[in-house]
């Protein structure tokens, strides 16, 4: 799926409002790491590089939501392609 660059902010705010229904919290932070799903005093917290790009931030995002379980959630077909396909890449 060939993404627009206009669309890259739109699919983010899509991915956080579906981290946010599965309970975790999506953090910006900077620093010299990769980013992804960790647990932080029982909170789940998606932790993303501030400094990456707009793609590696959604696939980051992608992958961290396919941990936390998506399978049982209704997803936009276009998002539920999104996240199998980003999260493919790594």
């Amino acid at each position: 799926m060939k993404i627009k660059e206009k669309e890259f902010e739109d699919i983010i705010q899509d991915l956080k409002l579906l981290a946010s229904q599965l309970g975790a919290e999506v953090r910006f932070e900077k620093g010299d790491f990769k980013g992804g799903y960790c647990l932080l005093k029982e909170n789940k917290v998606i932790v993303i590089n501030k400094m990456a790009n707009l793609q590696r931030k959604i696939m980051i995002l992608s992958m961290a939501l396919k941990e936390l379980g998506i399978d049982k959630l209704y997803l936009t077909p276009k998002v539920r392609e999104i996240i199998n396909e980003m999260a493919e890449q790594k």
